[in-house]
């Protein structure tokens, strides 16, 4: 059973630029909530409550002062600095600590997940205590994806970022690990791009029979953003659907309260602290 989750939030953003030159990537709003909120309010949506963010180094004090340790939403959040980007699998390295000998979920800083049924599939794989599991998505654009190739509902190939594929299954940004990730992660060389590659560590997983595919179906949506045009479709696409139905995506605090982790004090100690504002507006609704 998955009981802890890393989140990648560090990273330098150049295709973001100038914007994040200033601010870090995963703070910039999607619509009106920071980036930072769409992974971890889907890891709290399975029930996931012990965190490790992975920040660029010195951005450790502006993700503090939004988050906090996660008292406000019932849950503890670390946090840990990182030198420079280095490729997925340092996640595991760096946060050798955190995991101890549990399994470990990964979700990518700037990934949004949503659709109906989402939650059902993801939690479903919640439960792994041996091997590695991933979601994967159908894109028009695979060259630009790690991409799997699937025969007889069994995983054959990994490419990343395929010249030339019959597959349009994407890898997403979420990931299911056991234990063992963190010595695999610590073998991995480097490639010709200097970094080390989450599609050389889901390899050592694959060879050995223990690499799972999940299937996000048209009634699920993942969403990327990373590139200034993602960013404002996605933010386009939040607006859309909480202005039709009334109902906030990623509200960290609604999630906490319906899994019963905090109290209404907790709503209202929120809304002291962020203000007079839309998000504020939405949870004077749950007191």
């Amino acid at each position: 059973m998955i009981n802890k989750a890393i989140i990648m939030a560090g990273g330098s953003g150049t295709r973001l630029r100038p914007t994040t030159l200033a601010i870090n990537k995963h703070l910039i709003p999607i619509y009106d909530k920071p980036l930072i909120y769409y992974p971890l309010s889907l890891l709290m949506l399975i029930g996931i409550r012990n965190f490790l963010i992975i920040v660029k180094k010195k951005k450790k004090n502006d993700f503090t002062k939004l988050l906090g340790n996660g008292n406000n939403y019932g849950i503890k959040i670390n946090y840990c600095e990182q030198k420079k980007p280095s490729g997925i699998p340092e996640a595991f390295v760096l946060g050798e600590k955190f995991i101890n000998n549990d399994s470990v979920a990964l979700i990518l800083g700037d990934n949004i997940f949503y659709g109906q049924g989402l939650i059902e599939i993801i939690s479903s794989e919640k439960k792994i205590s041996r091997g590695a599991r991933i979601f994967s998505y159908p894109v028009r654009n695979p060259k630009q994806f790690g991409v799997i190739e699937v025969k007889k509902n069994k995983i054959v190939k990994l490419i990343e970022k395929p010249i030339k594929t019959k597959s349009n299954l994407a890898i997403t940004g979420l990931y299911f690990f056991d234990n063992k990730v963190v010595n695999y992660s610590k073998k991995l060389k480097p490639s010709k791009r200097g970094e080390v590659e989450i599609t050389d560590l889901l390899n050592k997983y694959r060879l050995n029979g223990k690499l799972k595919a999940d299937f996000i179906g048209r009634g699920g949506a993942w969403l990327d953003t990373g590139t200034i045009d993602d960013f404002y479709k996605t933010s386009s696409f939040v607006s859309s659907i909480e202005n039709r139905q009334g109902l906030k995506i990623a509200c960290l605090e609604e999630i906490a309260l319906n899994n019963k982790w905090i109290s209404k004090k907790n709503i209202n100690d929120s809304i002291k602290f962020y203000g007079k504002c839309l998000y504020s507006e939405y949870l004077k609704k749950l007191k």
